[in-house]
């Protein structure tokens, strides 16, 4: 259950955790913290996808160090054994990113789950937000890195020679194929070799937001002939679109364990 709806949500208010993801693209100008300050979900904590990744480098949104992690979501007040509902306002999605995050470092995969939608379709439905500042009790947690479920450029690398995985970028079509200038300085254009294209923005509904049908995915899946006996690694420009395709992709493969490329075309399109 990757995926919650905003009557299940709502339902369940008083019973889980709830984090807003909010990220938006530079080029937006948008601050998800600022327009948190403003209106959340109640008892929504902030996670900052920026400040909350790893400091010493100038790839963005790379995943910290384990007790980096657990110090982090100690100061956020979640315990280990909590249910977590995750949410944005963004139009990439980024709540999918702290998804995957919670998962690598080993909170149980069935108490992590994103809002269908997020909060644009939660104020479509007038459900209750508010801005007031919560209070929250400092927990203990301990985090359990599973390193099996990130890739780094050494390993896609020799991929491209051994096919020991299938790679899935989530940037459009255009960038994939080097048509258009990347949106981060410094980088050239294209692709990795030998991996595939799906936009992440294809499996997503344009009214709402909300996910599109599982069958939908099914479709989108398959013009790849993947061989399902190899694992699926997604990649995109900074590893937050990857995520979407990794929470997509395991609502039609429950036994999916989201693996993600982490230093994405941002790293790869310096060589």
């Amino acid at each position: 259950m990757s995926l919650v709806d905003s009557n299940w949500l709502e339902k369940n208010l008083n019973k889980i955790k709830i984090i807003d993801c909010s990220w938006h693209m530079p080029q937006t100008e948008r601050s998800g913290f600022e327009e948190y300050n403003k209106e959340h979900i109640p008892d929504a904590i902030f996670f900052d996808l920026d400040a909350n990744s790893k400091i010493d480098t100038d790839l963005p949104h790379m995943l910290t160090d384990i007790n980096s992690w657990e110090l982090l979501i100690s100061s956020m007040g979640i315990e280990n054994k909590d249910e977590i509902v995750i949410y944005d306002n963004s139009d990439v999605i980024s709540s999918c990113r702290c998804w995957y995050n919670l998962i690598y470092f080993g909170h149980n995969p069935k108490l992590v789950h994103v809002l269908d939608g997020g909060l644009k379709k939660w104020k479509k439905e007038n459900k209750i937000t508010n801005n007031k500042t919560i209070s929250i009790t400092r927990s203990n947690y301990k985090a359990n890195e599973n390193k099996k479920l990130v890739k780094d450029k050494q390993e896609i690398d020799k991929n491209i020679s051994e096919n020991e995985f299938n790679v899935i970028d989530a940037r459009s079509i255009e960038r994939f194929e080097g048509k258009v200038a990347e949106p981060r300085k410094g980088l050239r254009s294209g692709s990795i070799k030998n991996s595939f294209c799906l936009p992440f923005s294809e499996l997503i509904n344009t009214d709402d937001r909300t996910f599109i049908a599982k069958d939908k995915i099914v479709e989108k899946f398959k013009p790849f002939n993947l061989d399902h006996n190899k694992n699926i690694v997604f990649s995109c420009g900074s590893g937050v679109t990857a995520s979407v395709l990794a929470l997509a992709y395991s609502l039609i493969n429950a036994k999916y364990m989201p693996t993600i490329y982490d230093g994405s075309w941002s790293e790869y399109g310096k060589s």
